[in-house]
């Protein structure tokens, strides 16, 4: 949350001059709810079901495409066979704790729901590190980094 996976895919996607899929984005239109609000009605563990079958979705187009992730998706052990069997390249942004919070404190939108208090979002992020350390190339975010920095990064390691 709040690394700049949505921004620095859309950067990505145009210099590739391919299409960018968002999958937080392609559920809320698969399910008519976003991501928050199956969380909070139907709980994690059925998000992450449907996060999984959205992810095989995506994967089946093969045509060249920048996929942003949620924050969750690359901890669920299927999800990163998923990429794996589809010869993705995976990278993981990886800013400061305090970058993530002061982004998601100044986007002026409400907390997340697995995260809804700096304490509970402090917790998830290290959780969710060593999973994270499992993608393809690690790119350091810092607060000076621009998107197109970070895509530029990208397109070297790639």
């Amino acid at each position: 949350m709040g690394c700049g996976k949505t921004t620095v895919a859309k950067v990505l996607a145009r210099q590739l001059n391919c299409e960018m899929v968002d999958l937080d984005s392609f559920i809320t239109e698969r399910e008519g709810r976003s991501a928050a609000e199956i969380i909070q009605q139907d709980g994690e563990g059925c998000f992450r079901e449907i996060e999984t079958l959205a992810l095989r979705d995506v994967l089946r187009k093969r045509d060249m495409r920048v996929i942003a992730l949620g924050g969750g998706t690359w901890t669920i052990p299927a999800n990163r066979t998923l990429v794996a069997l589809n010869d993705v390249l995976c990278f993981w942004l990886d800013p400061s704790f305090e970058l993530c919070w002061e982004r998601i404190t100044s986007s002026g939108g409400t907390l997340r729901p697995l995260a809804p208090d700096r304490d509970s979002a402090h917790r998830l992020y290290e959780s969710r590190r060593a999973s994270y350390n499992l993608a393809t190339v690690r790119i350091p975010v810092y607060d000076s980094d621009s998107a197109e920095t970070l895509a530029e990064k990208i397109l070297t390691q790639s």
